[in-house]
């Protein structure tokens, strides 16, 4: 159970992505592509890139691939 006030939450979009540093590029990546024409794949009520490409994630219209490399 998440007690936040956000939704979808931080916390929910995590698992999704990983880590923070994931969901921030992820999110901020799709953002601009709405910005540069690209249709929305939700349908919700508002008109901010961010905020449609964080609702894209949580509903899981949003293909990504996730690198895992070794700090050397």
């Amino acid at each position: 159970m998440n007690n936040s006030m956000i939704n979808p939450s931080v916390v929910d979009l995590k698992k999704k992505t990983g880590d923070r540093y994931s969901l921030v590029v992820i999110t901020s990546k799709r953002a601009r592509q709405i910005i540069a024409g690209d249709k929305p794949l939700v349908d919700i009520d508002s008109n901010k890139a961010l905020t449609i490409a964080i609702n894209e994630l949580d509903q899981d219209k949003v293909n990504f691939n996730l690198v895992n490399e070794g700090i050397k």
